[in-house]
């Protein structure tokens, strides 16, 4: 290929574009992948991940004048000093809060999959089914069957360590081995099992290598050991991330070219070939534009991103941006509501502590709302479940054996454990909750600022208070004490689980991409991202971003052969 001429470009080097780059590249396709910000090659670039606490200059701890500068990444449970080299900055990319939100954002190859919380859970028929039945947003023109095959062949590549657990609302998958609940998580198991019916607590399916194979060795990966500074970046590459699986494993074809510091400003639509036929960029640093041509063009840019070159890709024939031919671009965007949390105290299990650390905790997957409406509310949630059992008191003390033993020995002070969890709940997509150009003001590159209108509604409301109510009862069978419930009124963002926007459907009047994620109006175009999403469901989205990706790139592939595209 030329230079400037390729046979696809894929625009955002993250969790899905590494997953469509990396499947177009196998399919033999000319691949250019585009990231706005800097290159992050696996361990080269990863500058703190072997460092001791003492050698940071605050041992981890954003300073306040930091945090005032940068309020919205500041509230991420994530950023901390050792990795805030991977956050983009309040600052550094502006954007207008028409309502409150928290938008959290990694600019860099790799995406957010270097500081993603690697929990991997599987869409099913009652989430896909879920608008239709309960006439919200539109019906998905997917069912599970049609994701079923690609979800494993991405958890087969990714490496999954979960159980078999059988539940109906969240599909097995290909796992490694899982790691083990503590004893006061099986306790609460326990618990659940006896007496409730349909209510279950797992361990929490997540992208770590518990047990390697041998796909996994090909990719240079080695075992996680926990270490639990994964939003570090992984030299051992025991967590999946773009950098150290999908991306490498893309340039290995020969096929893949990455081009960093690439700030896509828009889609180029051609009216007389009635498609488009290339992407312009800005140079992060240079501002020197530059335009690509592709034959097809895969949008993985995070859902608000996307939203935004779509919306600022304008032609005679779209106005208000590339396949907006119905009105809906940037609307219908929805999230997770995690503004729940719940804490109480387990005074049994005094003879016992846990030793080492694990990559997840407990999960109980969605209960309510399955089988038929049962509360006053749309949808439901699901929740993380984690038992501790912390040091009170005292420090550690000596040198060699006596330090061992003050840390490890019977020495240490621990008080009695703390159990807690947090709810994850499904939203409504409305109309009301959009993403929109600004008319005036731009960015640095000259691109129109996002308007961000994200809130939540009554239905939010009467879920949380279910949840508040649900698992207080849930812990008081579990004999917990001292029962606390807390409402973090948290703006919506930090579930860092944004969705919709070019929303998937069946008929072009009410959606803007068909089954196969191309848009209905411009069909060598597919979105693969969060964008693309119909509706929420309760489960960590990412391992369906990369089955949807995987999918339609393979079905992009197949078009390109066809010429049907």
């Amino acid at each position: 290929m030329s230079e400037n001429n390729f046979d696809a470009i894929v625009i955002g080097a993250g969790m899905s574009g590494g997953w469509s780059a990396k499947e177009l590249c196998e399919r033999g396709l000319k691949t250019l992948l585009l990231e706005r910000g800097p290159d992050v090659k696996h361990i080269r670039d990863y500058p703190t991940a072997t460092k001791n606490p003492w050698e940071f200059d605050h041992r981890g701890a954003i300073p306040h004048d930091v945090k005032e500068a940068n309020p919205s990444i500041a509230r991420c449970y994530a950023y901390r000093e050792d990795n805030a080299h991977f956050f983009v900055k309040d600052q550094d990319h502006p954007y207008v809060q028409d309502k409150p939100f928290d938008w959290i954002r990694g600019y860099q190859v790799g995406g957010k999959s270097l500081m993603w919380a690697r929990q991997t859970q599987r869409w099913s028929d009652f989430d896909f089914e879920g608008p239709a039945r309960d006439g919200f947003a539109v019906d998905w023109p997917i069912r599970y069957g049609d994701l079923a095959p690609w979800y494993s062949k991405v958890e087969k590549f990714v490496g999954i360590s979960g159980n078999e657990d059988g539940i109906d609302v969240l599909p097995d998958g290909e796992f490694l081995p899982a790691w083990k609940l503590n004893c006061v998580q099986k306790h609460f198991q326990g618990v659940v099992k006896e007496r409730y019916r349909n209510r279950h607590v797992i361990f929490g399916r997540c992208a770590h290598l518990s047990e390697p194979q041998e796909i996994h060795r090909q990719q240079n990966r080695g075992q996680c050991v926990a270490r639990r500074e994964c939003e570090r970046g992984c030299p051992i590459g025991g967590y999946f991330s773009a950098n150290s699986s999908t991306i490498p494993w893309a340039a290995k074809t020969g096929n893949l070219t990455l081009r960093p510091d690439a700030v896509v400003e828009s889609i180029i639509f051609d009216g007389q070939e009635g498609k488009a036929t290339g992407v312009r960029i800005i140079d992060r640093l240079t501002k020197e534009v530059t335009e690509y041509k592709s034959k097809i063009i895969f949008v993985n840019a995070g859902a608000i991103n996307t939203v935004g070159v779509l919306l600022n890709s304008k032609s005679s024939e779209f106005p208000d941006g590339l396949g907006n031919h119905n009105g809906l671009l940037g609307k219908h965007v929805a999230f997770h509501n995690y503004r729940g949390k719940i804490s109480g105290r387990c005074d049994d299990f005094a003879d016992s502590r846990e030793v080492g650390r694990k990559p997840s905790g407990g999960y109980i997957p969605r209960f309510r709302n399955v089988y038929h409406q049962e509360t006053d509310y749309l949808r439901g949630y699901a929740a993380g479940f984690g038992a501790s059992r912390p040091r009170v008191g005292g420090q550690v003390e000596g040198w060699g054996e006596e330090l061992r033993d003050s840390i490890l020995g019977d020495k240490p002070t621990l008080g009695p454990w703390q159990v807690g969890s947090h709810m994850m709940g499904a939203t409504i997509p409305k109309e009301t909750n959009y993403i929109a150009l600004d008319a005036e003001k731009v960015d640095e590159w000259g691109i129109p600022l996002l308007h961000i209108a994200m809130t939540y509604d009554d239905n939010d409301e009467k879920m949380l208070k279910d949840f508040f109510e649900q698992f207080s009862e849930m812990f008081e069978q579990a004999g917990f004490k001292d029962i606390k419930t807390r409402d973090t009124k948290q703006a919506p963002g930090l579930d860092i689980h944004e969705m919709g926007g070019v929303r998937m459907g069946r008929d072009p009047k009410t959606s803007l991409l068909n089954a196969w994620n191309q848009l209905h109006s411009c069909p060598n175009v597919f979105v693969t991202d969060g964008a693309c999403m119909t509706s929420t469901s309760t489960q960590n989205p990412s391992l369906t971003y990369m089955a949807i990706a995987a999918r339609a790139a393979n079905y992009a592939a197949d078009q390109l052969e066809k010429e049907n595209i």
